[in-house]
């Protein structure tokens, strides 16, 4: 079977939008670890033509930009986990993407990949819902920045409108002391399987008590989504006293998982939920602790 019939760079996105319109059986192209297995199986038709993003100069950059985190939207999953940038600010990124596939689908797999195919357990996906990223996303007539949630739909199904618009990059907040983020993943035996469930929390912490938190989890819906009782709930505890029968009676209430053939039994999922939860704020306490001590 014929994948497609042409491959072609850009090197603009201005010439981006031109080869899209001009093709129009074609389809945008990054690792393409989700994509070009999708055809091969029969869940995606086949294109005519393939074009590849990982030469646009908007979509490789990996920096500081006007006191924010900007990741962009080609860049392999590798280079984000052994980013020192994104391990100091967003580390809860840097552990997810370092657990995507295996080694050869992060040298390829990319950040927006993983968004754009907007599946509700996305690894990277669920860190950037916890860090409050914000997505750039290039159109014909120029950039705007949307909240990461506005991008889906629903299952496998992406909010962007084909051919119209395309993810270029991901803000995040840079941390300040006191600010620190963990990510925490379970999965079936096999190497490279899909989570059983995921989960990321970021938190801000002064005087021994937690001011915000940001907690989210996947898959509980059918898009990726954020605990927000178990983070109303978090704020003003003491580190030190962190109240876990409050907070799982709250996650057991507000965040319904349902049963999967594929990955588990949705009593399983609450029993899991509760140890992944003590995990990523553990991690995450202990960071803001250590952030907060290298600042004085």
């Amino acid at each position: 079977m014929t994948i497609w019939n042409s491959y072609i760079i850009p090197q603009t996105l201005n010439e981006l939008f031109y080869l899209l319109d001009e093709n129009s059986s074609s389809s945008i192209v990054a690792g393409g670890t989700d994509l070009l297995l999708e055809i091969q199986q029969g869940h995606h038709a086949p294109v005519d033509t393939l074009i590849d993003v990982t030469r646009l100069p908007e979509l490789t950059c990996l920096e500081i930009r006007a006191g924010r985190l900007f990741i962009g939207a080609a860049v392999p999953l590798k280079m984000v986990s052994t980013s020192s940038l994104v391990q100091e600010h967003a580390r809860a990124l840097a552990e997810s993407t370092g657990q995507i596939g295996g080694p050869q689908v992060r040298a390829v797999g990319t950040l927006g990949g993983n968004v754009g195919h907007a599946l509700p357990a996305g690894d990277g996906a669920i860190s950037l819902l916890a860090l409050d990223a914000r997505a750039e996303v290039a159109t014909r007539n120029g950039c705007r920045e949307v909240p990461l949630a506005v991008l889906y739909k629903g299952p496998g199904e992406s909010t962007l409108l084909p051919r119209e618009e395309v993810i270029t990059g991901f803000y995040l907040q840079t941390a300040l002391p006191g600010e620190a983020s963990a990510f925490s993943r379970v999965m079936r035996p096999q190497g490279v399987a899909l989570p059983v469930l995921n989960m990321a929390a970021w938190a801000a912490v002064k005087d021994g008590r937690i001011k915000s938190a940001r907690i989210a989890v996947g898959p509980s819906g059918p898009i990726p989504g954020r605990a927000v009782a178990v983070e109303q709930s978090l704020a003003g505890m003491e580190v030190t006293a962190i109240d876990y029968d409050v907070l799982f009676s709250v996650l057991h209430e507000t965040v319904k998982f349902r049963s999967s053939a594929l990955r588990a039994s949705s009593t399983y999922r609450d029993q899991l939920a509760e140890v992944l939860l003590k995990r990523v704020l553990n991690k995450t306490m202990e960071r803001a602790a250590q952030t907060t001590r290298e600042a004085r």
